[in-house]
């Protein structure tokens, strides 16, 4: 059970045909119809958040620390296309990711992920049929921790995975904003006049969200662009990263993995372009 992390009277994902389980699922459905986000506040209680930061606090100093530039789709420049373009647009990035790896079976980030009724929840939240909802295959990125310092944030970019599921754990003292433009691609059109848009400054169609230490949030960030404004203060902001796709066995791409983690596995050769989209990233 998840007693000791999650607040399950509020959020019963041990309890599925109950009808506070249906409630809980027709509000998450909701908001993720308007907006492709939903967020269910203080999921995980002052008592698991106090575990979580500790377990945070250990391991932030395996972060894999990456100070570089990279376009949206964490891909390389391609002079195919012109100046300008959004693939050719590349941004500092200045963030750090603490591996898959070093979250082992008794970790409490890991129980939540692998809890019995944790994936279930979000399958059904997210309204998707079993045979196109899996966990992340990534030995490297299926639970993660981010973790930002003063003066870092994250850049526009997409996501990998179809689904990412985030877990605030502890906020800076200031910034760290999230803002994304939900479904701004498809799967059939990456859409790249509105992402050139968005990367000029165009604030239209631009959301903001601050979550609170204990949310948690279902995030369409495949098809969303999304980025995190630059943390201020000393205070680290750790954030858990859950991840789901729909094509079993998908696994992050070498290029991308190499970015964001600082090493590949055979595992990622093996599975390079495993997904049923053909997106750049």
């Amino acid at each position: 059970m998840l007693t000791d992390l999650v607040d399950l009277g509020r959020y019963p994902i041990d309890r599925p045909g109950s009808r506070a389980y249906g409630q809980m699922i027709a509000d998450v459905r909701r908001d993720l119809d308007q907006d492709g986000c939903a967020v269910l506040q203080g999921f995980v209680h002052e008592a698991g958040l106090e575990v979580l930061v500790r377990e945070a606090d250990a391991v932030a100093p395996r972060a894999h620390r990456s100070f570089n530039q990279t376009n949206a789709y964490f891909t390389k420049d391609d002079p195919r296309y012109g100046v300008g373009h959004p693939i050719r647009r590349f941004y500092d990035r200045s963030n750090a990711f603490v591996p898959a790896d070093n979250f082992p079976k008794s970790s409490p980030l890991r129980r939540i992920y692998e809890y019995e009724g944790f994936m279930p929840f979000v399958r059904a939240a997210l309204n998707e049929p079993e045979d196109r909802f899996f966990r992340y295959d990534d030995p490297l990125a299926d639970v993660i921790i981010n973790v930002v310092e003063e003066g870092q944030g994250f850049p526009w970019h997409f996501d990998t995975n179809n689904y990412t599921v985030t877990l605030a754990i502890q906020n800076g003292e200031a910034g760290g904003m999230f803002e994304y433009v939900p479904n701004l691609r498809s799967a059939e059109d990456e859409n790249f006049n509105n992402v050139a848009s968005v990367l000029d400054g165009n604030r239209a169609g631009v959301w903001e969200l601050e979550l609170q230490p204990g949310d948690l949030q279902i995030f369409k960030g495949r098809y969303a662009l999304h980025r995190v404004a630059p943390v201020e203060g000393r205070r680290k902001r750790y954030v858990g990263i859950f991840s789901f796709v729909e094509a079993e066995g998908m696994c992050g791409g070498v290029e991308r993995t190499r970015q964001l983690y600082g090493r590949v596995l055979p595992h990622h050769h093996d599975r390079e372009g495993l997904r049923k989209d053909q997106l750049l990233d």
